[in-house]
């Protein structure tokens, strides 16, 4: 049996990484980008990094950030893996000599092939995030895509993001078999600040989806 990933993202504090790591999460999302309000610091993140048990990844998420701050965040906090959610180059992604995920944001009027696309250009890439397109956003905002667009073949490096939340990702799953998922707003009180309940659930509807 496959064992759907689980990554919670936008952690802003200790006892909410703490909360997913003792309920299954597989890893946590620190975003270094100041115009989301879930935004932390390299002092933040590393606080948080630091109550993590073990096994349980950090992955530092940038929005089309300059490499000096990559590298910097690199340096400081030792993330297990980059997650690039912008508009970065291929060859941008790839300099920090690091794996890394590449945010897809999935619009109306794209198809399938667009997304093949993706991963040719991407191939170095350990995983592609599908995440909505959302105006004005870079993630977070709660919408969810067709799911279906996803090719088979890319599914067993697909991370599925974008609306996703305890009431439908056992569905989302069932549908897709990705080898991960990603919840952010689905699982807050506010933004920024999760809902240990949602939290749990959330991660107990994984797994029963991965029992049948």
């Amino acid at each position: 049996m496959l064992r759907t990933r689980i990554k919670i993202c936008g952690i802003t504090r200790v006892e909410d990484a703490l909360c997913a790591a003792n309920t299954g999460a597989d890893a946590i999302g620190l975003i270094f980008y100041a115009a989301s309000p879930r935004a932390v610091t390299i002092e933040q993140a590393a606080a948080i990094s630091s109550v993590l048990p073990p096994f349980v990844s950090t992955v530092a998420l940038f929005v089309n950030a300059a490499a000096e701050e990559v590298n910097e965040v690199i340096g400081r906090l030792r993330p297990a893996i980059l997650q690039f959610h912008g508009d970065e180059s291929a060859s941008f992604c790839a300099q920090f000599d690091m794996p890394y995920l590449k945010a897809v944001r999935v619009g109306a009027g794209m198809a399938t092939e667009d997304l093949l696309e993706c991963a040719k250009k991407f191939s170095a890439a350990r995983a592609l995030l599908f995440d909505t397109m959302a105006h004005g956003l870079y993630g977070g905002s709660g919408e969810s895509f067709d799911w279906n667009l996803i090719p088979e073949q890319m599914r067993d490096r697909a991370v599925l993001s974008g609306g996703l939340h305890p009431e439908n990702v056992a569905g989302a799953i069932r549908l897709i078999r990705p080898w991960a998922v990603d919840v952010s707003s689905g699982v807050e009180a506010s933004k920024g600040v999760k809902d240990h309940a949602k939290v749990r659930k959330f991660n107990e509807e994984v797994r029963n989806a991965d029992a049948g």
